[in-house]
């Protein structure tokens, strides 16, 4: 990568990939449930998909918004 970005582009670029982990999560979390009846194996691959898109947000959170979602 060889574009040099400025923090506010910085910022959207997060802000966008946020936006892309919320919606690929629930995206695999509907996937899982639906194929939970059909096909036990494929709806374990979707779940673990919804895990590590959540993973992602969670650490995109908290980047975005230090200790907004401290436990």
């Amino acid at each position: 990568m060889t574009d040099v970005v400025d923090s506010d582009e910085l910022l959207r670029r997060m802000h966008r990939a946020r936006a892309c982990a919320l919606e690929e999560g629930r995206s695999w979390r509907a996937r899982s449930e639906e194929l939970r009846p059909t096909d036990p194996e494929g709806s374990r691959e979707a779940a673990v998909r919804t895990l590590a898109y959540e993973a992602v947000l969670r650490v995109l959170d908290e980047v975005l918004t230090p200790g907004r979602n401290a436990r």
